[in-house]
């Protein structure tokens, strides 16, 4: 019978297997406790208390019956049995019976599982399935579709955000997600992106505002690019510097000799950085020098430092010119999120929606 009849005798193992095995309700006077046995019924395991009558030996019906999911229960004045389907016991129906885990024999079950997600945070999860749902029904109706190069564009342009690609995988450990995680997620906001990018105009007068309000974060800083050998002492940095001014190979000799675990194996390659990024005695030393110029050693607290200045930037004014495009794409991004909101909002009234989360 269907797992959704709302009064089942039992579901189709329960029937064959108890009507072959000769079970039945234990009643009558003269019932006596025969040794314990375990009961097995869709793969659980129970322990019950058979009885003996004239020699033959009965497991209650009553134990079958709720692990199979049903309630039992005895008329006495009709003097019926009647079997019901519980489906709060059984959310997940028959699989929901099947064993996800064992403590000591005893059976943890799939609908206990579905039972405690549901509580913890089922609510949520499933406003977030449906809100999932609503955008994909939406982007198929406006023709939008999401490649996986789309997703490979945007996994791409979220790395650039990063200085390496250790930094950011670091980011992801950090987060509890992986790359494939990643992944997963980039189609929905894809998708709302789509949605919601027609509403979202950014104006030259707000291009421009954004600007004055935000220059000095636009214009480009004095900046060094530099290299250094870190070691723990000042004799080893002295030796170093004497190979260094000897023709030695700086990029070499950094994979060889320095501590510091971030650069050498860049050949001690810091990259750009302005003012304010390093500790001061470095920074220091490093903004006095010219390019291809040696210096050091420097002492800090982190050991002896030698430096070699690689290359330069001036400090540089930025132009509303210059940076339109990229405000341009930041406004909107933040309007993308803002109207996201509202989007959703619409999509939920104009939709049939039910939950019967239990």
């Amino acid at each position: 019978m269907s797992k959704n009849n709302g009064s089942i005798l039992f579901r189709r193992v329960g029937v064959t297997t108890l009507v072959v095995a000769g079970m039945m309700l234990a009643a009558g006077a003269g019932a006596f406790a025969a040794t314990k046995m375990t009961l097995i019924v869709n793969g659980q395991k129970s322990t019950v208390e058979p009885v003996s009558i004239k020699g033959v030996t009965y497991i209650p019906l009553r134990a079958a019956a709720e692990m199979l999911g049903a309630d039992v229960n005895y008329n006495s004045s009709s003097k019926s049995v009647n079997i019901a389907s519980n489906s709060d016991k059984s959310p997940l129906g028959n699989d929901g019976n099947k064993a996800v885990g064992t403590v000591n024999g005893s059976v943890i079950t799939k609908n206990q599982l579905y039972s405690a997600m549901a509580e913890a945070g089922g609510a949520q999860i499933l406003d977030n399935l449906i809100q999932e749902e609503l955008v994909k029904q939406e982007a198929k109706k406006q023709g939008i579709v999401i490649s996986d190069k789309d997703v490979d564009v945007e996994i791409a342009q979220i790395k650039k955000q990063f200085p390496s690609e250790s930094d950011f995988q670091n980011a992801l450990q950090q987060a509890n997600m992986t790359l494939e995680n990643l992944k997963k997620q980039i189609p929905m906001q894809l998708r709302i992106r789509k949605l919601v990018e027609p509403r979202a105009k950014v104006t030259d007068s707000e291009v421009k505002q954004y600007f004055e309000a935000n220059r000095a974060s636009f214009d480009q800083p004095e900046e060094v690019k530099a290299s250094h050998i870190l070691v723990a002492t000042e004799a080893e940095a002295d030796e170093i510097m004497k190979q260094l001014k000897a023709g030695a190979d700086f990029a070499k000799l950094a994979k060889e000799k320095s501590t510091d675990p971030g650069s050498k194996n860049a050949g001690g390659d810091l990259g750009f950085f302005g003012r304010g990024a390093m500790v001061p005695e470095f920074e220091e030393a490093a903004f006095s020098l010219k390019v291809g110029e040696l210096g050091g050693p420097v002492k800090t607290d982190y050991g002896y430092h030698i430096i070699k200045l690689t290359d330069h930037k001036d400090a540089k004014a930025a132009t509303l010119e210059e940076k339109k495009a990229e405000i341009q794409k930041q406004l909107t991004s933040q309007k993308v999120v803002e109207l996201s909101s509202t989007l959703l909002a619409e999509l939920k009234s104009k939709a049939q929606i039910t939950k019967s989360l239990k």
